[in-house]
């Protein structure tokens, strides 16, 4: 279980942008993943995704590791962003794309 812990703790801190989805971005498995990578897209910039389904144990053991109950998760630069919800809403005031652009190291002109 633990290596479970430890694969987490190395996705996030290998991926500046990383989303913990169903399915994968060209084929999200759940309407609030594809709201979440559409949001993500729109930045434009390239984002690592785990596909939950794919990894029962993650999908287990990240809610409790996250202190977040459900998918898709959100992590940028090492900290939870959050959800669906809370991406989306990022994404329609901006939030989002400043965020990410100080992750990849890029200024909005």
């Amino acid at each position: 279980m633990s290596n479970t812990i430890e694969t987490i703790k190395e996705q996030i801190n290998s991926n500046d942008i990383l989303l913990y989805m169903k399915g994968n971005p060209r084929a999200p498995q759940c309407g609030f993943s594809s709201q979440a990578v559409q949001a993500l897209m729109a930045c434009g910039e390239r984002f690592a995704f785990v596909n939950i389904l794919d990894n029962p144990d993650i999908r287990a053991e990240l809610p409790k590791f996250a202190n977040w109950p459900t998918f898709p998760q959100l992590w940028i630069k090492g900290e939870l962003v959050g959800g669906c919800d809370i991406i989306v809403e990022m994404a329609g005031n901006g939030e989002l794309q400043t965020l990410i652009n100080a992750a990849v190291g890029t200024t909005e002109e």
